[in-house]
């Protein structure tokens, strides 16, 4: 059978490089359809931790490794790709210390995949990169083998579109952009992702696709960064932002709602306008809007911790010096995921101040290990009444679901709300401040 055949009759075997936030819930979907996948990683503890049915995701039950144990193999070995006939690559793509595009995984992946690629097999790049990186960077190194994509193998690009932890849209349900390096390709990457996803989105290359997945979070930075703006200006004002949204989302059309924050936190927001930053030079060009977004929502952990200097003060007290409790060290709410987040800024600047810092997170008992924060060695403490009523001031940066906000209202000294949360379970009180 040729490859698409096996593919409809989902005999295709499956190999996924990369078992964090997007290629883990990619493994389980190819599994719930039926086919065999296997699993690469570097990580060797992921791989173990895998093999023994553990997952180390919060919100990816365990239950599903054991399910799909039958389908689903971990392994750093990654000389089984040989046996694949589809091979997806679910790797990091960071920016550098320059906010440059780092495709260090993406590259020595490709190098990697080179080594074992054989006629009939199928390569789709997921991870999240700048228009141009599956032809200009993975095209030539694949065929230095001396295999020709589009002829003796398949090439495309599939943007991944995972939100860890939205319950109403889970892998399966959100659509699938797609474009292939040549018409047959497509057709195949097409084949695949429609064996899993309730809709594939063809497009005309691997670039439209590459650049569509930029416009979906450039467009969320841009309009994250105006409310951000507004929140600052409003402050000054007297004005309670989030009020002014609630109002402004009445209007039925002509206006979508996006929300102020601490600062942009995951993989994907406060990193992929910048891809498109860097590679716009190469084309004389300057992405000012995307910069000035990209200011404004770097500038956000800086404006809390100003914010955090003035509420002591109003206390007689001085940030240096000062106990204060971060609550919350996730990204977003109801999950464990760290990456990008801004309360590590937060963090590094409070400790900057000399302020003595402590951190609860249900979810993220250590916070350590870090590329860009390295001094950064916590433990999470417990979240008793005697720690909050030592803490000079109590700091919300994550406000997940599962914080019993009387409870902290009632015995903390003041509080910085830069989530609104307080507000949303109906406390009011002179000792809140929103930020």
């Amino acid at each position: 059978m040729n490859l698409l055949s096996l593919i409809k009759a989902r005999k295709a075997f499956i190999g996924i490089i990369g078992l964090g936030y997007v290629g883990l819930p990619l493994v389980f979907e190819f599994c719930r359809a039926g086919f065999r996948v296997v699993g690469f990683d570097i990580d060797e503890e992921k791989v173990k931790l895998l093999r023994e049915g553990k997952s180390y995701i919060k919100h990816i039950d365990s239950a599903l490794i054991t399910q799909y144990s039958k389908l689903f193999e971990p392994t750093s070995d990654f000389s089984r790709l040989r046996d694949m006939d589809c091979i997806i690559l679910c790797v990091p793509t960071p920016l550098n210390k320059y906010r440059e595009p780092d495709m260090t995984y993406v590259v020595n992946t490709t190098k990697t995949v080179a080594q074992y690629l054989r006629r009939g097999q199928l390569i789709v790049l997921e991870s999240t990169t700048y228009p141009g990186t599956t032809e200009e960077e993975m095209k030539p190194i694949l065929e230095e083998t001396g295999l020709k994509a589009g002829e003796d193998f398949y090439l495309a690009y599939s943007p991944e579109r995972e939100d860890p932890n939205n319950k109403d849209f889970p892998t399966h349900a959100i659509p699938k952009v797609v474009g292939g390096y040549s018409d047959r390709c497509l057709e195949v990457a097409k084949a695949l992702y429609e064996q899993i996803v309730v809709e594939t989105v063809p497009v005309s290359s691997p670039k439209v696709a590459e650049a569509t997945k930029l416009l979906e979070n450039i467009y969320r930075a841009v309009n994250i960064a105006l409310v951000n703006e507004l929140k600052i200006l409003f402050d000054r004002m007297g004005i309670d932002i989030w009020e002014v949204i609630e109002a402004a989302k009445t209007k039925p059309f002509g206006f979508q709602v996006f929300y102020p924050g601490p600062g942009l936190g995951g993989h994907c927001i406060p990193i992929d306008p910048f891809y498109l930053t860097w590679k716009a030079k190469e084309y004389e060009f300057n992405t000012r809007f995307i910069e000035l977004a990209g200011e404004i929502n770097t500038y956000m952990p800086y404006y809390v911790v100003e914010k955090t200097i003035h509420v002591l003060n109003k206390f007689k007290k001085t940030l240096n010096g000062a106990k204060v409790l971060v609550l919350g060290v996730a990204y977003k709410r109801d999950v464990d995921d760290q990456r990008e987040s801004p309360a590590l800024k937060i963090i590094q600047l409070l400790k900057n101040h000399g302020a003595e810092v402590m951190y609860n997170d249900p979810y993220v008992p250590v916070c350590r290990g870090h590329r860009h924060y390295p001094d950064i060695d916590m433990t999470s403490v417990e979240l008793t009444e005697d720690v909050l009523k030592e803490s000079d001031l109590v700091l919300l940066v994550t406000d997940h679901s599962v914080y019993d906000y009387s409870f902290i209202e009632k015995h903390a000294k003041c509080i910085v709300d830069t989530r609104n949360a307080f507000s949303r379970h109906g406390i009011n009180s002179k000792k809140i401040f929103k930020a």
